[in-house]
């Protein structure tokens, strides 16, 4: 079964602590394909004894497609990792995002999103607004490496938070950022924020219990490599400029 999301109702919120919990224990009551994706990814009905009906994203791990650049079946520990490194630094720009076993198998579930997807980037980025929203984003996903930015990969929620999706493509050890978000690019990050970037990177260098979730979802080598962005980041907290090669991803949304 396919499913269009565009009118779909969550009445499940980000904010509520007890959501995590929730995605992982919740019974999965249906599961819906969504056509338009690269990978298996299904809209899972969710039924939870407190919270009540509610809509995760289902990314089981047998779904993924075989990539050259990202070690198979990983892709969904990166989905994860995403959520635990933007709840490290407090910056609420990804969905609560859980492992948990379904159907197909073990996978990733994130919360669902209320959307209209007609306001993807290129549409967000006309509202002065969002624009400090924006410039967080940016900054996540240059620690992140993400190489999947799609401008259609930016959800606007109904309380105007801005979230970020799709971060499978995330924490490579090689260079790899493509995002649409370069308007930005010259902007100096403010000094909390910075501070959150090297609070990070001093936990997880150091191997700190807090950020163990974080941790166990890469390799060394990748972590190692995200301690490195981190303190690039650090010592210049300007957003670049378009690198002279590859840099945005495609299609654009």
């Amino acid at each position: 079964m396919t499913t269009d999301t565009a009118s779909l109702r969550n009445s499940w919120v980000a904010s509520d602590p007890r959501v995590p919990d929730a995605l992982r224990d919740a019974e999965i009551t249906q599961l819906r394909l969504i056509y338009d994706s690269s990978n298996y990814v299904f809209l899972a009905d969710l039924d939870h004894e407190e919270l009540g009906p509610g809509l995760g994203v289902y990314k089981p791990e047998r779904g993924e497609q075989p990539l050259h650049d990202f070690p198979y079946g990983t892709l969904f520990e990166r989905e994860i990792a995403a959520y635990e490194a933007s709840k490290l630094l407090g910056w609420q720009v990804i969905p609560p995002t859980v492992e948990r076993d379904g159907e197909h198998g073990p996978g990733s579930i994130q919360l669902f999103i209320e959307h209209d997807p007609s306001e993807h980037y290129f549409a967000l980025r006309e509202r002065d607004v969002l624009d400090e929203q924006l410039v967080r984003m940016a900054a996540f996903d240059l620690i992140s490496n993400n190489a999947d930015r799609k401008g259609g990969h930016i959800l606007l929620a109904d309380d105007d938070q801005l979230w970020g999706i799709d971060n499978g493509l995330c924490f490579n050890s090689v260079q790899k950022l493509r995002t649409v978000i370069w308007d930005y690019s010259g902007t100096e990050l403010p000094e909390p924020w910075v501070e959150d970037i090297r609070r990070l990177r001093d936990c997880v260098s150091g191997a700190d219990e807090q950020s163990a979730a974080f941790r166990e979802r890469l390799a060394d080598y990748e972590l190692e490599a995200f301690a490195e962005r981190c303190d690039a980041l650090i010592s210049h907290p300007v957003l670049p400029e378009m690198y002279p090669y590859r840099c945005v991803p495609w299609p654009l949304i």
